[in-house]
């Protein structure tokens, strides 16, 4: 009889190492905006693999780092509490960059993790429960952006994460935890799949927690927000991208009002751009990746420090 496995796997990293890319490439499709500026992912997103043998729902996470700001704070809440309630957690480090703090701050709360995962694998062992699937607890570290590193400089950041995995040891005490390495391009898909069948192999047996086509949980309205965001993201200076937020306020299809907020007057007018020339490509590229037929309508409007204003978060949904 073929064991069905399912379960839930957190994807953490400091921004910028490409989470985003690696969900979407490990799911087959898009569930996530990407974007060259760090800190693109501000809540966590879901993407659903549906195999003839698993269901694993891949929770996209923002990048661990030092907050600046409330949003900044609530987003690191957001990364760490994915931890909490998932079967694996995938700690995602850059192949062209050193190891540095907050590399460190990522493998030390997948450590932790891990190491809590052991002690609850060892108590049920010993109290007789069933624990489907494997029971050796692991730290996977998939290293990215292989396809811009040399084999040396893989092989360099490999060497560097073990000793700092090993310092982490070391610290908490008690036994090592087991780390299994994964070389990927989340870019091109070089290494993705052995990363996948290793991810379904350690998961417990279970049901499908969605149904069979459906490939994430995000709201409509949360995705064409996003989606303008990620547009936007692309075209605007590198002040701007922290200050931007995107809501849809309207939404009686095919009509959709997407409102976009900045912190400064002065924004107000490079999102726009000379005609509207910049919310005139944004909207276009957007409505192309919508049912046919959308109608989609674009509004700036400032909202002065609404990074750093809790009712502001609390309206925006962070």
């Amino acid at each position: 009889m073929t064991v069905f496995r399912s379960g839930f796997v957190a994807v953490v990293g400091r921004p910028n190492v490409g989470k985003s890319t690696l969900v979407n490439t490990m799911v087959g499709t898009k569930v996530t905006i990407t974007s060259p500026r760090p800190n693109t992912t501000r809540s966590q997103v879901r993407g659903v693999l549906n195999r003839a043998d698993a269901q694993v729902v891949f929770v996209d996470t923002p990048g661990l780092h030092r907050p600046r700001s409330a949003l900044g704070e609530r987003m690191n809440v957001s990364a760490t509490s994915s931890l909490e309630d998932v079967d694996a957690v995938v700690a995602l480090v850059d192949a062209t960059a050193a190891v540095g703090p907050g590399d460190r701050m990522v493998l030390a709360a997948a450590a932790t993790r891990v190491r809590g995962r052991a002690r609850s694998t060892a108590l049920a062992a010993t109290s007789g429960e069933d624990g489907a699937g494997d029971t050796r607890p692991a730290l996977l570290v998939a290293v990215n952006k292989v396809d811009r590193a040399g084999r040396d400089a893989v092989l360099a950041h490999l060497a560097a994460v073990s000793e700092e995995v090993a310092s982490l040891d070391e610290a908490a005490g008690g036994p090592p935890v087991p780390v299994e390495f994964f070389p990927v391009s989340a870019t091109t898909g070089a290494g993705v799949p052995a990363l996948v069948e290793f991810v379904v192999s350690r998961l417990p047996e279970g049901p499908r927690y969605y149904p069979e086509g459906m490939v994430t949980d995000v709201a409509e309205a949360f995705w064409v927000a996003d989606l303008v965001r990620e547009e936007l993201l692309h075209r605007v200076a590198d002040e701007l991208p922290h200050s931007i937020a995107c809501r849809v306020t309207e939404w009686e299809w095919p009509r959709i009002r997407c409102e976009i907020l900045v912190e400064r007057d002065s924004q107000k007018g490079i999102v726009i751009g000379r005609g509207g020339s910049v919310l005139k490509e944004v909207g276009t590229a957007v409505r192309r990746q919508l049912p046919e037929g959308a109608y989609l309508e674009l509004f700036v409007r400032v909202e002065k420090r609404w990074q750093q204003r809790e009712d502001a978060l609390d309206r925006l949904g962070f």
